[in-house]
């Protein structure tokens, strides 16, 4: 699958300028939608734990036309996740909550076109994350979506 480069982005430039705020609307919707995820952040700073993650993003819309350097990285990311007990199930749970923080944070600019290059980003940084935590995304057990 060709993924959307152009639109991810520039749609991810609309988000840098409030890293803050998407990244405390991702947990909080990730804590709230999913409670059961909770204990994964039990000894967690949130504000560290946002930064990181909003570089993570960063890295990943910085090296989409690096797709080796990126694909390396993604599957060493999944490695480090099984470490701190994230499963196959929690990926779609925080492909939920992520996709709803950024249709937040962009309002009008999340668009269908928008809304599907991140689903189709956010599958393939999974795929990739699941084969570095050596999963397969068929063990996968909720559908990505936006409710």
């Amino acid at each position: 699958m060709a993924l959307n480069v152009a639109l991810l982005e520039s749609s991810f430039a609309q988000l840098k300028v409030n890293s803050a705020a998407v990244t405390q609307l991702f947990y909080t919707r990730l804590l709230t939608d999913y409670p059961e995820v909770q204990p994964l952040f039990a000894k967690t700073h949130m504000e560290k734990q946002g930064q990181q993650l909003f570089q993570s993003l960063v890295f990943t819309i910085d090296h989409l036309r690096q797709p080796d350097v990126l694909s390396n990285a993604l599957k060493g990311l999944g490695t480090r996740h099984v470490q701190y007990g994230v499963l196959p199930q929690h990926y779609p749970m925080v492909g939920s909550s992520l996709l709803k923080a950024l249709e937040a944070s962009l309002g009008t600019a999340w668009t269908p076109e928008v809304q599907q290059a991140w689903v189709e980003a956010y599958g393939v940084i999974t795929q990739l994350m699941l084969e570095g935590a050596d999963c397969a995304p068929e063990q996968l057990h909720l559908p990505i979506s936006v409710k």
